[in-house]
């Protein structure tokens, strides 16, 4: 039967594994360097360039000193075993020096041609020998035994490491003064007579003796001498005549091998080519080497496992003799020093990480700690709160970090004091302008029914004069707006023109040079008229004879320019500086005149001024130019507007640009 899987189990086990991977996701996130707190990431890179070099050292020097020092003993061992092949040799060469002085000596020649009877020979004497002929030659055979006996004796006296020396010919008869048969079986047959004899005139090394058929008087067991020997042959047939058989004790192998240490346990040891013992130890790591143990070649080193230890050979073999020096040690033992060493690296290392791990914790906490305070003096300014944070005497970058974060608080505070002066002041201009309009909506109504009125008399004069003074008062309310088109602004500016020429008469003149293109601009309302005012009240009244006002409009650098120009009396140096320190601060120069009682001859200009400043920023605004005697200059600096600005569009932070 198949089991379809509920789609609601499926559902709860998307809703289970849902939470897991958002967790994982999470976390991976976290792990990131950049997403990790500072503290962590100066900790992270400060262990990274202390610990992580340093352990590479020391690794780096564990596995040097370690190959160094394995070198060091194997070289070591290698010329401790090459002076025991030495000594060895110089042995065996002694021995085959004894056999070639043996050999030279008559008497041992006759015996090995058999012209000597020797103690062991039963006599072949013919039946024509007299008695008398016998006992000559007995004597004289005696002598000659004797005489060789006493040769073979001066070599073991001088050579103490002897047990033994055997003179052996080919008819089986046999000299000398330790060893003798322990059978009558002929010494002919014998393996060490068979190996000597099939190499003519060769010394050879026999090694230690088995089942052979002779001893000595001391009974030397067989594990106890190491034999040697050599044939003699004829000078002229090149036949062999008999064999010279030298037994050495092997304490003389072992003078050579006995005092070389390995290590601790370590030892060397002498085995023949086939890997016999010759030479062991009294409790040896290995009891017998294989022949297949060894590689190829003189000398080396391998590593094999005996008794569940591993160990390490390493050998050299003798040219001359044939055997092989072995120097036998545990593998761990060979790295004694190297295990000291890495003691006092890991030691050096752990040190190094310590203090590494510690110095990572001084640093990231001093560096972190006043950025964290930094950060708790943002957090707290973000609520509201401005006071200014406290701060060491710290000289480095987050001192004079923290220092300049006191002075923009401060900086803030006093930005926030002059925006709420600035906010103060506008609602009280604001109020002021509602309070005003009251009466130029009762005199706008008012006047348009005198207008009419007058009209109606016939009095178009007066009709015009009070149309002029409507059509002002009208532009001026503008249903509240702030912004007008410059062609209103054009025709409120006329109608105070118009209303003024009935009062000067041709003392006042005007003129009005405003492209077409530029009518459709929106500009604030009630620029001009203050600016017309202050040039027929304080220019054109205080001149003689008639005098003109101009009224330009242009565009300069992306700014619609404004000038208000008049030939009226001008000002001086000194009233033309004091009235531009009052325009660089305006606000604060009208604050001081309503304060203090006096408006001021140029009220409506710094109005015009400040509102200005507040509506567009520092870089609009008014600009004068005056000479005394030759007029005025007014030029008005305001931004391109060829739409009518959203409501609290310009409501606006410091330095920001308007489009």
């Amino acid at each position: 039967m198949i089991i379809m899987p509920n789609k609601q189990n499926q559902q709860n086990s998307s809703l289970i594994r849902a939470p897991i991977r958002l967790w994982m996701k999470r976390s991976l996130y976290r792990l990131r360097l950049r997403n990790m707190q500072l503290r962590y990431q100066l900790m992270l890179l400060f262990l990274l360039f202390a610990i992580v070099p340093s352990v590479g050292l020391g690794l780096l020097v564990n596995w040097t000193v370690e190959r160094i020092v394995e070198r060091q003993v194997e070289g070591h061992t290698m010329q401790l075993i090459g002076k025991v092949n030495e000594a060895l040799d110089s042995k065996m060469e002694n021995l085959q020096n004894m056999t070639y002085l043996i050999a030279f000596d008559p008497d041992i020649i006759a015996f090995m041609q058999g012209k000597t009877t020797s103690d062991n020979d039963p006599g072949t004497g013919t039946g024509t020998d007299t008695i008398a002929s016998k006992k000559e030659r007995n004597v004289s055979d005696q002598d000659q035994l004797y005489g060789i006996k006493q040769t073979l004796q001066g070599f073991t006296t001088l050579y103490p490491e002897i047990a033994g020396i055997v003179l052996a010919n080919g008819r089986g008869d046999y000299i000398s003064n330790e060893m003798y048969p322990r059978g009558r079986q002929s010494l002919t047959r014998e393996d060490w007579y068979r190996r000597a004899a099939a190499n003519p005139g060769i010394f050879t090394v026999l090694g230690q003796p088995l089942d052979r058929n002779i001893t000595t008087h001391v009974q030397y067991k067989d594990n106890e001498i190491v034999s040697v020997a050599r044939s003699i042959t004829d000078e002229a047939s090149g036949r062999v005549l008999g064999v010279i058989m030298i037994d050495l004790k092997l304490r003389t192998v072992s003078q050579a091998a006995r005092n070389v240490t390995l290590g601790k346990s370590g030892y060397v040891m002498v085995t023949d080519a086939e890997g016999r013992s010759v030479y062991m130890p009294e409790h040896p790591l290995v009891e017998q080497i294989p022949a297949e143990w060894f590689p190829s070649g003189d000398s080396g080193t391998f590593n094999a496992e005996a008794d569940g230890r591993e160990l390490l050979f390493l050998y050299q073999s003798s040219a001359f003799t044939g055997w092989r020096t072995v120097g036998v040690f545990p593998a761990r033992e060979s790295t004694t020093e190297v295990r000291q060493i890495q003691f006092y690296v890991v030691s050096f290392v752990f040190v190094v990480c310590l203090f590494g791990l510690s110095a990572s914790l001084w640093f990231s906490r001093s560096i972190a700690q006043p950025i964290f305070r930094l950060m708790s003096y943002m957090r707290r300014a973000e609520t509201g709160n401005l006071m200014a944070g406290r701060w060491s005497d710290r000289a480095d970058e987050i001192g004079m970090l923290g220092r300049s974060f006191n002075r923009m608080l401060v900086q803030i505070r006093q930005l926030i004091s002059l925006n709420e002066l600035k906010e103060r002041q506008k609602r009280e201009a604001e109020m002021r302008s509602l309070q005003e309009h009251i009466k130029p909506h009762f005199l706008y109504n008012t006047l348009d029914t005198i207008h009419w009125m007058a009209r109606k008399e016939g009095a178009d004069d007066v009709s015009e004069m009070v149309g002029a003074l409507s059509r002002l008062f009208r532009i001026g309310l503008s249903k509240g707006n702030d912004f007008i088109p410059l062609h209103a602004e054009l025709e409120h500016i006329t109608s105070y023109l118009q209303i003024q020429q009935t009062r000067y008469r041709d003392r006042l003149q005007y003129e009005l040079i405003v492209p077409e293109d530029m009518r459709e601009l929106f500009v604030l309302k009630l620029l001009l008229q203050p600016l017309v005012e202050n040039a027929i009240y304080h220019g054109i009244k205080g001149r003689r004879g008639p005098g003109k006002i101009r009224v330009e409009a242009k565009t300069e650098n992306g700014k619609l320019v404004l000038l208000v120009q008049d030939d009226g009396a001008g000002m001086s140096g000194e009233r033309l500086a004091e009235m531009e320190q009052l325009l660089a601060a305006p606000l604060e120069s009208m604050e001081t005149a309503s304060s203090s009682g006096k408006a001021g001859k140029s009220y409506g200009m710094l109005n015009v001024q400040a509102r200005l400043r507040l509506s567009f920023g520092e870089e609009y605004g008014i600009m004068l130019g005056s000479r005394e005697g030759e007029g005025t200059s007014v030029t008005i600096i305001h931004p391109l507007l060829r739409q009518l600005p959203p409501a609290g569009s310009l409501d606006r932070e410091e330095g920001e640009e308007i489009e």
